[in-house]
């Protein structure tokens, strides 16, 4: 009993992490094509082959954004397939806040932020995946078919 308390636990914890993810990166890529780079200097990148900030918004919509809005799509629809794909957009948001600490040479909270939401999708992928003891592995079909006949989904 226990252990089902703590799979709904991680697994709406999982979900709230990769809407939150899709959105922002979505939202943020969307302000950084209206407002060119959110008011942020073009020096930000000197250190990398963009002359504009309309590739890394691109990046940051179709790379991060992209993969963590079909991760939520699969999520929420109880998909076999969506542990992987939310495990591939947890390393997206990772790789995309490391390569911009590289190129902007610099450090803020919001990537401290992103930077955790990406690692958390990783640990509760991992968990839900049965990797730790206490957490026994998530069935999705399993899942999808009890929460319908609950009238949850």
């Amino acid at each position: 009993m226990r252990a089902n308390i703590l799979t709904r636990i991680a697994m709406r914890t999982l979900i709230v992490v990769v809407i939150f993810n899709a959105l922002s990166a979505v939202g943020g890529s969307l302000a950084m094509f209206f407002t060119n780079g959110l008011g942020m200097p073009t020096s930000f990148l000197e250190n990398s082959p963009f002359t504009s900030f309309f590739l890394p918004a691109l990046i940051l919509l179709v790379g991060v954004g992209g993969t963590q809005a079909l991760a939520a799509g699969l999520l929420l629809g109880y998909r076999e397939s969506s542990l992987l794909w939310t495990a591939f957009a947890g390393f997206a948001m990772i790789i995309w806040i490391l390569t911009e600490t590289v190129i902007i040479q610099g450090f803020s909270w919001l990537q401290a932020i992103y930077f955790t939401t990406g690692i958390a999708e990783l640990a509760l992928v991992l968990a839900l995946s049965g990797i730790v003891s206490w957490l026994p592995r998530i069935e999705l079909d399993a899942w999808r078919k009890r929460s319908t006949l609950h009238g949850r989904a």
